[in-house]
């Protein structure tokens, strides 16, 4: 992983049509036989404490209750295999481990899986989602607003995933986020319509920002939570109904 977001920005475009080398990364101390399934190279092991702590003091603590640490390998853009972290709502834990077996199974590189409460994506303390995206990373809950403002992003309620962001941007009119990146689907890592993995989501009930007219969100996929309808009924409006029944 890389540490100086400079580096980042002016490698990532020229390394990611390549291969991007073990030592762009920050890792912890691996053996020679690491990077296979049986021994993976751990991007990421924080404990639950350490995954939320920084966390948005705002959050409601239903919603922090409902988020899970879940453990992930997939092969990344060096040939070998990883382990990362995901933190998303328990109810999509399922969804989430079926998506990255695919993943795993067709090579399709992810660069790294960590949480953005890393101290590696912190600024001024708290997690910063536009360091996540710059170092190309993978992440799912954060409470935060969408890009722009106005109202809760499904990424506050750990129902969306972000994946390979750098190769993946957002886009809107002239805006590209991460900044100097660009949606290239000739390099391995980016999504597009046929894309198998795109599918499997798609098959899943979730939505592609790949497949939104504006803004173009390649890296984001998203399930929201379906909105309960309560019906308030008086009980001389139900005495209505039921004798209009019997007419």
């Amino acid at each position: 992983m890389i540490n100086s977001n400079q580096f980042v920005r002016a490698l990532l475009p020229v390394t990611l049509a390549l291969t991007l080398t073990p030592a762009a990364r920050e890792s912890f101390a691996q053996s020679p036989l690491t990077g296979t399934s049986k021994h993976p190279i751990v991007d990421s092991r924080l404990t639950e404490r350490e995954a939320f702590d920084g966390l948005d003091p705002k959050c409601p603590a239903d919603i922090r209750k409902r988020q899970k640490v879940v453990k992930l390998k997939y092969y990344s853009s060096d040939g070998k295999i990883h382990q990362g972290q995901l933190v998303i709502d328990g109810e999509l834990k399922n969804d989430i481990k079926k998506v990255f077996a695919l993943a795993l199974k067709e090579r399709f590189p992810i660069y790294s899986v960590i949480p953005i409460s890393d101290k590696r994506f912190r600024k001024d303390g708290r997690w910063d989602d536009e360091l996540s995206m710059e170092a190309n990373n993978t992440s799912a809950f954060n409470y935060r607003e969408i890009t722009g403002g106005g109202r809760l992003s499904n990424h506050a309620y750990g129902r969306a995933v972000d994946i390979n962001t750098f190769q993946n941007p957002y886009i809107k009119n002239e805006i590209v986020l991460p900044h100097g990146a660009k949606y290239d689907p000739s390099i391995a890592g980016t999504f597009t319509s046929d894309n198998p993995i795109v599918r499997a989501f798609l098959g899943l009930g979730w939505d592609w920002g790949g497949n939104w007219t504006s803004p173009k969100d390649y890296q984001h996929f998203e399930k929201p939570l379906k909105k309960k309808v309560t019906l308030s009924v008086t009980p001389g409006f139900l005495t209505q109904i039921l004798e209009g029944f019997h007419e």
